[in-house]
């Protein structure tokens, strides 16, 4: 798909090949860039060998949020622009100060796997080897930590050793704690297709939410939240009595075997255990078990509903005993697969960027390692034991130990678990410097120091996807403002603090020769002391590292064009080169239902929004698939809590709380609920999920748990509910609940409160402080006995606002919201359509196109509906002949595919 931004110049275009700014897929995009006007147009690259040519919804918008207007454009200190060297001269001062005053631990750094390799690499530098100190953690700890403690434990390294062309030669696929088709649409679509080629294959998803992945699934396992180990445990004695063992692998080339099925069996001795914890259908688990039994060519793919949890590094170790167990590891089509969530956290952890770790794949534990690093960088400064983890970090500064936090590229006041203590702390903090691309977010707000870094499109370096696949991300436009790239910031701070003979870096391509050359220090190539090992990138030129192409870690002498999979040679990274199985057994979630929060709360993603929206909800059309902050629930539970699908919802929980649009929804498990994670106080006043989330952690990989709180539900009665559109943005209505969406030419606002005004024009009008200008001209439309008041205004036959209110939340109350806003798109309003707006309902040749459901081409659900009738179209692919819905990223093709059962169902009715 081709997407740019309107009244780009053709005559002044040029490409540049690049990486997404997404999720860890690692897509490839070949950009056409007008620099004179900052418009770029997007496609997918076909050469890239990750996603062949392919973007999703996000990835092909990339061109729409480029705009200047969001920008934080210079530094800033106390709210004051003040220059760079005044910035940095601050900033370096006040943490020598506070150093001086109470040590290195005192001070802290919080990154992100937004940031690229070389800026990773830097930060970690400067705060471990110079600092002395290993607070510097990242948002990664929240997403695949625990895989990386997991691996640590099997395998000795932090290896992920399959890759994405695994997919096609798999005959069976596995997908555990992942809703691929949203988080991860690239890799779905391929399994799609390998599924489509071959018959054969069986899809399993291992879920307790029937989500848009089991389009595809022949088996889903609606499993009880966290008991995934139980569900491993099982497999893993069934592989067991079933004969499916590769006892020559097990014997020569791993240890624990005995003890790993022993502790299994005694936790899950037969189905029926499985069964009884995990609530799941005998039959279903007895198929599963078979069909991993009889496949040798097995791929398990899993995400974050195993990462994110208290038991995380268990669950990843309970599917990593499987494969272990039956050798299916290293050869095409089989092994474990992480999927992660962000575009550079494999780099960051190639780098160290967590607490816990040192530089390529070093052990901040490890006095070797630590001699090793602090050789290489040359200081007698380098920290002696592990940092503070994200959670911990934060409890830190709560408690006054930690003094000063940079936070870079990322807003854990919204994506953190018990998010309003994250904001409290920072609020009490002495110095709180952040660095970011974006003028606003809940975490800049709190910040003392506001430094302004180049975002996508503007900075140049490298990142790592999943499968190890390292690619250039590269700079298409010039610098927005001042900004600056983020490893140049940290080297001149680091400068200003007398480190300056470590820091004396002029472009990025001698940060990431260093961080080579490290990666093969003192690494016997022969026999393979680390896993990670880029040497032969070591003397890169600049002209090589400019022409790039994506290539899989290791790069050294024994694999200068990258090694695809890891672990055919059967070595692995531990002292006698033999994996490790773990023994384990089942734990209960720390935190449990009871009468006062009887309800579990999940989190995850949506496929239109990218963590907090700080980027993507620039984009309009990413908005208008789901627009609001929602819960979904099962039908049983909202008629035991009162709920009503499409009102607004109460969420509480031991830490916080929040409001969401109820969707009631039989694919919700009873007894769960679901909310997305995405949304901030900057679009949805009391809408951060984070603010639920207990904090509690898994205690060896410091990661969340993200997937199980205890919450409690009710409906909120609001005494009305209403929208707002208009063509400039404003600022806070002061109303219980609101929630701004970015569109085409307008901002939309959904509103509710629980007083109704007495004089609904004046109250409007004192809302919108002065935007109303004296030419403009009001219409207005109130019925008092049903409870419905409309407002239009125009300036010159063109629509500037509509505002609709209803005493009910029936939606026939309302108007339609996608059919009002394409009268925005039109240059005057006929004195016809002036009527409808008012009647609240399109009339004659006008089209309400409904709520969007193809983000990547603007389809609406009543259109497709529309197609299905009068075509009488059976299938997704003719849908997408007529209209092109679903045929680029394919996310919302299971979406079209049960608006074609509607269609037929009703016909069948009618």
């Amino acid at each position: 798909m081709q997407y740019i931004a309107k009244s780009a110049a053709s005559n002044e275009l040029h490409s540049v090949n690049t990486t997404c700014a997404y999720c860890g897929v690692g897509c490839g995009i070949q950009a056409t860039v007008n620099v004179e006007r900052r418009e770029v147009l997007v496609q997918g690259d076909d050469s890239h060998p990750s996603s062949q040519g392919r973007l999703c919804s996000k990835g092909a918008s990339l061109g729409d949020t480029l705009s200047l207007q969001s920008r934080l454009l210079y530094p800033q200190v106390n709210g004051q622009r003040v220059s760079w060297d005044e910035a940095i001269d601050t900033l370096g001062s006040r943490f020598q100060k506070i150093i001086q005053q109470h040590g290195p631990d005192a001070v802290a750094f919080y990154g992100s796997g937004q940031l690229l390799t070389e800026d990773y690499y830097v930060a970690n530098k400067l705060m471990k080897g110079f600092i002395g100190s290993a607070n510097i953690d990242t948002n990664s700890r929240l997403c695949m930590s625990s895989a990386v403690a997991g691996h640590k434990r099997a395998f000795g390294s932090d290896t992920v050793p399959t890759c994405y062309d695994d997919i096609d030669h798999a005959n069976l696929i596995v997908l555990v704690g992942s809703n691929t088709a949203w988080c991860h649409p690239i890799i779905f679509q391929r399994i799609r297709a390998a599924k489509e080629r071959n018959p054969d294959m069986k899809v399993v998803v291992i879920d307790p939410r029937e989500t848009a992945t089991c389009d595809i699934a022949d088996l889903h396992l609606a499993l009880r939240s966290t008991t995934d180990v139980a569900l491993f445990n099982g497999l893993l004695v069934h592989l067991a009595q079933g004969d499916a063992l590769d006892q020559e692998f097990i014997g020569d080339r791993t240890i624990g075997f005995f003890d790993a099925l022993e502790a299994a069996k005694r936790d899950m001795p037969d189905i029926a255990a499985v069964s009884a914890c995990t609530e799941l259908d005998h039959e279903k688990v007895k198929q599963f078990y078979q069909w991993f039994l009889n496949e040798p060519r097995s791929l398990t793919l899993y995400s974050q509903g195993v990462k994110q949890s208290s038991s995380g590094v268990d669950k990843v170790n309970a599917i990593l005993n499987c494969h272990l167990a039956t050798g299916r590891i290293g050869k095409p089509g089989m092994g474990p697969l992480s999927l992660t969530g962000q575009p550079n956290a494999m780099g960051g952890r190639e780098v160290g960027g967590l607490a816990n770790q040192l530089a390529a794949h070093m052990e901040i534990t490890d006095d070797t390692h630590r001699d090793r690093v602090a050789r290489f960088w040359q200081t007698s400064s380098l920290a002696d034991k592990p940092g503070l983890a994200a959670v911990d970090l934060f409890e830190a500064i709560a408690a006054g130990r930690i003094k000063a936090i940079w936070i870079m590229a990322t807003n854990p006041v919204v994506s953190m678990p018990d998010a309003d203590r994250v904001k409290e702390a920072l609020k009490k903090c002495e110095l709180v410097v952040v660095s970011d691309c974006v003028a606003n977010t809940d975490t800049l707000d709190l910040a003392d120091i506001k430094l302004p870094a180049q975002g996508w499109s503007e900075k140049d370096g490298m990142v790592t996807n999943s499968e190890r696949y390292i690619s250039h991300q590269r700079a298409l436009l010039p610098p927005a403002g001042e900004a600056k790239p983020d490893w140049w910031i940290i080297s001149r701070v680091a400068q200003r603090m007398g480190y300056g003979h470590a820091f004396d870096y002029q472009h990025q391509v001698e940060i990431f020769r260093e961080h080579a050359a490290l990666s093969g220090f003192e690494n016997n190539s022969g026999f393979g002391e680390r896993d990670f090992d880029i040497s032969g990138l070591a003397e890169i030129s600049l002209a090589d590292y400019q022409a790039f192409k994506p290539t899989q870690w290791p790069i050294n002498k024994t694999y200068p064009a990258g090694r695809k999979r890891m672990f055919e040679d059967q070595l692995f990274y531990t002292t006698d080169r033999k994996a490790r199985f773990i023994a384990l057994s089942y734990q209960k979630p720390k935190n449990v239902t009871d009468a006062q929060y009887p309800l579990v709360l999940n989190t995850g993603r949506l496929r239109d929004q990218w963590h907090t929206m700080t980027r993507s909800a620039l984009a309009p059309r990413l908005n208008q698939h789901r627009p609001e902050p929602f819960v979904e629930v099962h039908p049983e539970d909202a008629v035991v809590h009162g709920l009503e699908d499409g009102e607004i919802a109460h969420l509480r929980s031991a830490w916080g709380q929040m409001y969401a649009r109820i969707n009631v929804r039989d694919t919700q498990r009873k007894g769960d609920v679901f909310v997305p994670m995405h949304w901030s106080e900057q679009y949805a006043k009391k809408g951060r999920m984070g603010a639920l989330v207990n904090p509690v952690v898994d205690a060896l990989s410091g990661q969340p748990e993200s997937k199980h709180t205890p919450v409690a539900i009710r409906p909120f009665h609001a005494a009305w509910h209403g929208f707002l559109m208009t063509r400039v943005s404003v600022e806070d209505l002061a109303l219980a609940y609101q929630v701004k969406v970015v569109a085409e030419d307008y901002y939309r606002y959904e509103l509710a409160a629980i007083k109704t005004p007495r004089d609904w024009l004046t109250w409007l009008k004192d809302k919108l402080h002065g935007q109303l200008k004296d030419d403009m001209e009001w219409q207005q439309y109130h019925d008092a006995g049903a409870g419905v008041f409309r407002v239009a205004v125009y300036q010159h036959a063109r629509l500037m606002l509509v505002f609709c209110a209803s005493s009910t939340a029936s939606e026939p109350m309302l108007p339609s919201r996608n059919w009002l806003g394409s009268l925005f798109m039109r240059p005057e309003i006929t004195a016809f359509e002036r009527r409808s707006v008012l009647a609240g309902m399109a009339s004659g040749s006008q089209e309400d196109q409904g709520v969007t459901v193809c983000a990547c081409y603007g389809v609406g659900e009543k259109a497709i509906c529309r197609l299905i009738e009068e075509q009488s179209l059976s299938c997704y692919q003719q849908v997408g002949a007529s209209c092109k819905a679903g045929t680029n990223c394919g996310s919302c093709i299971p979406e079209i595919k049960s608006l074609i059962s509607q269609v037929r169902k009703k016909e069948t009715a009618d």
